[in-house]
């Protein structure tokens, strides 16, 4: 079944390279229109996710990352229109020159071909993967959790039905709907067809990924995010930066952990902050110098600082200076989403070269990480690697590019 899956995914790709940017911008258009015209169908095999959800005792970020509702819908479709109006990079042409064995020689950007995304309970991440591939010519096999099934299959079936609606071969989309995870191991070894694999979700299903896969890996998605609030922030507008970075939505990965305090502002600014977080039912847990401050902070444990919490949990601490902030920085973060409050130019500049991350904020919150934010309409992964991707990725991310030289019947001496 999954060889099948995979053949049928790569004769797809072949078709889909050659698709121009007006027939993919039209199957794209079916696509948000299929949506659309579809969402009560939708949302009631969402349901049927949430309910079982529920039963099987899921956390309330995993069942916030499994819900669809009509808005939700709504969003995903304007991001469907915004990777519609982004330009095609595919069949661009960069570096053309003219050698002196009298060959000219130029890149062109191109497909990478099949992509393999295994992923949990996100199931808009089934509409931002198939958007994002279609547009720069490559297929994709998903995987997504048991968890949402049910969404996935839905919606895998209304996107077919739009590629078919245009004339499109529906196997550049395709969803492995056996939950069974002997399927993800032997995914991972059809190297033959599949070019690239993205795992997003859990430390686990990354380290699973990378042991065992014979194609190449981008990882990422897993966010220990930190914001360092500076000895001269504004702290009025810090409070407001922090409460959305943590607040706004806690279950995601770019969502606020661990917030960094100047130990000079640390007894006027703890308080605050407390109050502030407190208001929208967020629990700090500190170390003993910010205890020491305000007696409302728990304590936290050895491991508090190397937790992603998705939830409305926040560790804190009491630093010396920028310098400290970033060695704790460099000691804890996953590299995927870093800041620093700051009205001093110096500090920021530091924090921006020291900071090795993959986006690195002066003054805003951590929750911009993301593709749509970023202007790319939606995202595949955020890769918190260094190679072939970085950050979130969008169109130009699935793709590579191929040398092509022209010569006048040229031979070489």
């Amino acid at each position: 079944m999954l060889k099948h899956i995979a053949e049928s995914a790569q004769l797809a790709s072949f078709e889909l390279m050659q698709a121009s940017t007006i027939e993919k911008n039209n199957a794209l258009k079916a696509i948000k229109n299929h949506i659309l015209s579809n969402k009560e169908i939708i949302l009631s095999a969402n349901s049927l996710d949430m309910n079982a959800g529920k039963t099987n005792g899921l956390t309330e970020s995993l069942l916030d990352r499994l819900l669809l509702t009509s808005q939700r819908l709504d969003l995903i479709c304007e991001d469907l229109e915004t990777v519609i109006k982004l330009d095609d990079p595919v069949g661009s042409e960069f570096d053309g020159k003219q050698l002196e064995n009298g060959l000219f020689l130029k890149k062109r950007t191109v497909p990478l071909g099949v992509i393999g995304v295994i992923y949990e309970a996100r199931p808009n991440v089934t509409i931002d993967i198939a958007s994002l591939t279609l547009k720069t010519g490559n297929a994709c096999i998903l995987r997504g959790g048991k968890e949402t099934l049910n969404s996935n299959i839905t919606l895998v079936k209304i996107i077919k039905q739009a590629l078919k609606s245009v004339g499109f071969n529906e196997n550049c989309v395709q969803l492995i709907e056996d939950p069974d995870r002997n399927l993800v191991l032997e995914l991972l070894k059809m190297d033959k067809y599949i070019d690239m694999i993205i795992p997003r979700g859990g430390q686990k299903l990354q380290n699973i990924c990378i042991e065992n896969s014979t194609i190449p890996v981008i990882t990422g998605g897993i966010g220990i995010c930190h914001l360092f609030v500076d000895n001269n922030a504004n702290i009025d507008k810090a409070l407001d930066v922090i409460e959305n970075a943590k607040v706004q939505r806690p279950s995601v990965c770019n969502a606020l952990d661990t917030l960094l305090i100047h130990k000079k502002i640390a007894k006027d600014f703890i308080p605050k902050l407390v109050a502030r977080l407190t208001q929208n039912d967020v629990f700090i847990k500190g170390c003993h110098q910010s205890i020491d401050v305000d007696n409302r902070i728990a304590p936290i444990d050895i491991d508090g600082y190397d937790t992603e919490w998705l939830s409305l949990t926040l560790g804190i601490k009491v630093v010396e200076d920028v310098n400290e902030a970033i060695l704790h920085i460099r000691a804890h973060s996953t590299s995927h989403s870093d800041g620093i409050l700051t009205q001093n130019i110096s500090n920021a500049d530091l924090f921006v070269m020291a900071v090795n991350s993959a986006a690195v904020y002066v003054n805003a919150s951590t929750r911009f990480s993301d593709g749509s934010q970023f202007g790319l309409g939606a995202e595949v992964a955020v890769s918190t690697q260094k190679l072939h991707a970085r950050g979130p990725m969008g169109l130009e991310a699935l793709t590579t590019y191929k040398w092509i030289g022209q010569g006048d019947n040229l031979i070489r001496n």
